[in-house]
């Protein structure tokens, strides 16, 4: 999972103590859920409530294009990395419990319209759902500037 993650475009947070501590507790909760959740939130311990903070998050790339961070900030913006910006907090993005369990059945039912736009990397072909196209493709490596809006 974190091996990959320089190549795949993604920047670990440079505070090397802070990250060992941030991937103990992951495997810590790893152990005691059966799965990565984010040591930052509360785990419900039923995975499939918990769907949204199995590390990466899914808060993970809107969190860094938006703040240069995810929430617990493991992952950084390259800027962050390189020392150019510091990673501040940020503002929780997950509802709360009783919203989230309304989401998820909602989203079991049949949608007419994609909630995020679709990216498409011009070199690859790598398809994304999010807000913004990814800094780096994780497939090719191309940058930004090579993906097109798909849908």
């Amino acid at each position: 999972m974190f091996r990959g993650a320089e190549g795949a475009g993604y920047h670990l947070n440079p505070d090397v103590e802070f990250t060992k501590q941030l991937i103990k507790s992951l495997i810590i909760n790893e152990r005691r859920y059966g799965y990565r959740a984010c040591p930052c939130r509360l785990a419900s311990g039923k995975k499939q409530d918990d769907l949204d903070i199995i590390c990466p998050c899914d808060c993970r790339d809107p969190d860094s294009d938006e703040y240069d961070t995810c929430y617990c900030a493991l992952y950084v913006s390259d800027a962050v990395r390189k020392g150019e910006k510091k990673a501040g907090s940020i503002p929780e993005r997950r509802p709360p419990s009783a919203k989230r369990k309304r989401e998820t059945r909602e989203k079991g039912r049949k949608r007419t319209g994609l909630p995020l736009p679709v990216w498409r990397c011009k070199v690859c072909g790598y398809l994304c759902a999010r807000e913004q196209p990814p800094e780096m493709c994780p497939i090719c490596k191309a940058e930004i500037d090579r993906f097109e809006r798909f849908m």
